[in-house]
């Protein structure tokens, strides 16, 4: 009887330890009695201590990015008094002194040993007078080749200096194909103009649209820091290729606030050779009004999703007429490409 008691005993103290304290037994969780298929990682794996650094992509993309600054002549309305010649006797013609002028900062990106530089349109808008400071020290003079306020991009040229030929440590150029959410990025530029500075972050999100930044958009978005003045920097991946021109951020208050968005090479490479070969960007025209797709319309339409373009209204003679597309139609590809929204049309 006082063994039985006993082995009792004894059953019900190893239930209980082996339920609330396992490790005491020598053993830990296992997934074997889990209500649901879980994923764990491998025993013994312990986290990195120590990321990798970044020092060769910084290294590799720094001297390609440069500081750009702009000054703008401020024009003034003349005073009627100023006409009045009595007014001039006493007076004078109220010319003398310094024309007001203003002044702003940005960056750029050497993408030819040349001297071309691609930077935002934004940066040199209105521009009198475009100066470059290279990483070596040396400022230098440069010229508006030509630019795209749709797309916010323009290309700058550095002329020869003393009649001799430049040649300038040009950016590699990265390949979007290679790009994913989750990537390392490395955004460089002139923030505030304190400046080259590079931080570091990831892609969140990629073919971000309907922002009301530009025409065109297809951001790559990122989280890496990016401020005033860095507008027209590099946006380059982890081997220092340049994916991205830094075009605005998503802030209230005007810094940084993890939201950074940044024109896709693929799309900025395209207008930069236009604007070199041509001076400007010739696009495709349709000639349709379109409009999104929404969940009601999908009902109603009896589709799938909303993926498409509703095309709301179709120019007389257009390329669209020409085709035969009508108020009412529905794209869904062009070419064999699947449209997802009026944007991507």
């Amino acid at each position: 009887m006082i063994f039985a008691q006993t082995v009792t005993l004894g059953l019900a103290v190893f239930f209980v330890v082996g339920t609330l304290k396992p490790e005491w037994l020598g053993k830990g969780p296992t997934t074997a009695h889990s209500i649901v298929a879980l994923q764990e990682s491998a025993k013994g794996v312990a986290p990195a201590l120590v990321a990798p650094s970044y020092r060769e992509a910084a290294k590799k993309a720094l001297p390609s990015v440069v500081h750009i600054f702009t000054s703008q002549k401020v024009k003034t309305r003349r005073h009627p008094l100023l006409d009045d010649p009595a007014f001039r006797h006493f007076f004078g013609d109220g010319q003398e002194g310094d024309t007001p002028s203003s002044s702003g900062l940005g960056s750029g990106v050497i993408v030819s040993a040349s001297g071309y530089i691609l930077t935002n349109f934004h940066v040199v808008e209105a521009a009198d007078q475009i100066e470059i400071a290279l990483s070596d020290g040396r400022n230098l003079n440069a010229r508006l080749v030509g630019s795209d306020p749709e797309s916010d991009l323009a290309v700058l040229q550095i002329s020869e200096v003393n009649g001799k030929a430049l040649s300038l440590p040009a950016i590699t150029l990265g390949r979007m194909d290679d790009v994913l959410v989750g990537d390392v990025t490395l955004a460089i530029g002139n923030p505030f103009g304190v400046g080259q500075t590079v931080t570091m972050g990831i892609i969140s999100a990629l073919g971000r649209s309907h922002l009301g930044i530009n025409t065109f958009e297809n951001f790559i978005q990122t989280d890496a820091a990016i401020n005033p003045g860095n507008s027209g920097g590099a946006l380059v991946d982890s081997q220092g290729n340049l994916i991205g021109i830094n075009t605005a951020i998503y802030s209230r208050s005007g810094g940084s606030l993890g939201i950074g968005f940044a024109i896709p090479i693929s799309i900025a490479r395209n207008v930069m050779e236009q604007i070199i070969q041509t001076g400007t960007v010739t696009r495709g025209w349709i000639g349709v009004e379109a409009q999104e797709i929404t969940i009601d319309l999908a009902e109603s339409f009896g589709l799938p999703d909303t993926r498409g373009a509703l095309i709301a209204g179709v120019q007389r003679g257009s390329p669209a007429d020409a085709g035969g597309i009508k108020p009412g139609d529905i794209l869904l590809a062009v070419d064999g490409r699947a449209v997802k929204d009026p944007q991507g049309m």
